[in-house]
């Protein structure tokens, strides 16, 4: 154990007195740790004095008369001491003065700085050698502490479940709660099980997330709880190398958590990497078996990847089913291929995916649909999801559809759609592309050019009258304006255009047109 004040005044070698009263002190005050022990008489020596020193001193600089004390003096001196840190003052008696001058008990009390008084026997050097000899037995048995420790620690990552035993071991010896959380951003395993509860571990988890959405390793210390008035610290700690991040060790607040300390928990960082990288290299033979089946499945061959997917991780997914295929930024791929499987477990199978070149193809039932979209959150991605089938067989077809919904959706940015929602619009909004939209603005460049000139609304009065399947009286309705005005503006833009709108191919081509530009 470190010294302490306390430990300091209860060592009957040394024989000292506290003089501060003690409910003029700080409850922890006198268990306060004592890294040093210095002497000096020098009116003001917080420049070479740090934190957790204990100062020694012979009044030297208070003089011998006191009749001469000066309160403010003592008060001045003392505050400098309580701000530098200072864990407590020692005044050596019968040096200078027969006792301790009674004005710095009282600037102590002030200042709630424990003061003690050395007796003339005990010399200051005896002081400070106890404290260098308590601080060095405390060093060398935390190092024993610590190097016990990671020998109980790699003798727990012998076991079967090597990384979880691991994660208990460290929470026995530091006394705190440590929980690891997967690249998926889920609690995979802690220790002890429940000791960290709501709402402290969704804070704990939301920022292990944020941390693995920005791939770069990283150590942080969270202050859970504190919106709640209850704030407990937690040191996160990335594992595995930036841009692979495996997971987030996650360490509740101890008092062991000191040199020593960080060493074992170290330890445990480098186990726990080279544990998640052995599953990585797993997980990655995992994947090409699972897209080779699912290669096997949109080539119709099911039975057989039905048979595999069984032994491997559960039923294939029941019908009615749909097909999604997610595409994700690259750094996001062997998170979200975790976050899947982590899924595929809790389903016992009845899901089922696979990479398909830059993309992830996922076959989940109809009940399992809201998936996409946890998937588009988490994840940022495009998603897009195919139509509801009747069979397995039929999983190519829904592939292709899914493939059409997703490079809608990437056009929308970080969405999920759904074909059924593009195939209401018809087949003619699978035209309304980048590479149709020049041509279609070659097309009516005629009449948004006469409309920008002249200020007209030849465009708007061919859409409406093709949107009222080329009736005049219709469209006069709609815009406001007598049929004959209709029938002129009509009769302008076939002279522009260089067509006859009267036949259904004109018609159409120009619908086209108007759907590609506008979309």
């Amino acid at each position: 154990m470190q010294p302490t004040v306390q430990i300091l005044l209860d060592r009957p070698e040394l024989g000292l007195r506290l003089l501060t009263p003690v409910d003029a002190l700080a409850p922890a005050a006198l268990d306060a740790p004592v890294a040093w022990a210095h002497s000096s008489d020098l009116a003001d020596p917080t420049p070479f004095l740090d934190a957790e020193h204990v100062l020694l001193t012979t009044g030297t600089q208070f003089g011998a008369d006191a009749g001469a004390d000066d309160p403010a003096g003592f008060d001045a001196y003392v505050a400098r001491l309580h701000d530098a840190g200072v864990a407590a003052l020692g005044f050596g008696t019968e040096v200078i003065r027969d006792g301790t001058p009674a004005l710095l008990i009282e600037a102590c009390a002030k200042h709630g700085l424990p003061l003690f008084e050395v007796p003339y026997r005990v010399p200051f050097i005896r002081v400070v050698r106890t404290v260098a000899d308590l601080n060095a037995a405390d060093a060398n048995a935390r190092q024993a502490w610590a190097m016990q420790a990671q020998r109980a620690i790699s003798l727990a990552a012998l076991r079967p479940d090597g990384l979880g035993a691991t994660i208990a071991e460290l929470s026995n010896r530091l006394g705190a709660w440590v929980g690891l959380i997967d690249a998926a951003g889920t609690l995979d395993r802690e220790a002890p099980a429940g000791g960290m509860g709501q709402p402290w571990l969704g804070e704990i988890v939301g920022e292990a997330r944020s941390v693995l959405r920005r791939g770069q390793r990283a150590s942080r210390v969270l202050d859970a709880g504190a919106s709640v008035g209850d704030p407990r610290r937690v040191t996160l700690q990335t594992l595995g190398a930036g841009g692979a991040l495996r997971g987030v060790l996650a360490i509740g607040d101890s008092p062991q958590l000191d040199s020593a300390g960080r060493e074992v928990v170290t330890a445990v960082i480098a186990l726990a990497g080279l544990a998640l990288e052995q599953n990585r290299d797993l997980d990655r033979a995992r994947g090409h078996l699972r897209s080779g089946l699912l290669r096997s499945i949109l080539a119709g061959e099911v039975e057989l990847a039905a048979e595999v997917a069984d032994e491997m991780w559960g039923a294939l997914p029941r019908t009615p089913l749909r097909v999604a295929v997610v595409d994700a930024r690259p750094e996001h791929t062997d998170r979200l291929t975790e976050y899947l499987e982590l899924r595929v477990d809790e389903r016992d199978g009845r899901l089922f995916f696979g990479r398909a070149g830059d993309r992830v193809v996922v076959l989940l039932e109809q009940s399992d649909a809201a998936l996409a979209d946890e998937v588009a959150e988490e994840f940022e991605a495009a998603v897009g999801i195919s139509d509801p089938i009747p069979s397995m067989q039929q999983a190519a077809a829904a592939h292709e559809q899914a493939l059409r919904a997703v490079e809608r959706a990437r056009e929308q940015g970080a969405v999920v759609v759904a074909f059924e929602e593009i195939s209401r619009q018809g087949v003619l909004a699978f035209l309304a592309r980048t590479d149709a939209r020049a041509v279609a603005q070659a097309t009516l460049a005629p009449l948004t050019e006469h409309d920008a000139s002249n200020g007209t609304a030849l465009v708007e009065t061919v859409r409406v009258w093709l949107e009222h399947g080329g009736q005049f009286d219709a469209t006069a309705g709609r815009l406001g304006l007598h049929r004959h005005t209709v029938r002129s503006r009509i009769a302008q833009a076939e002279r522009l255009l260089g067509r006859d709108l009267s036949g259904f191919h004109a018609r159409a081509d120009l619908w086209a047109a108007l759907l590609a530009v506008e979309a």
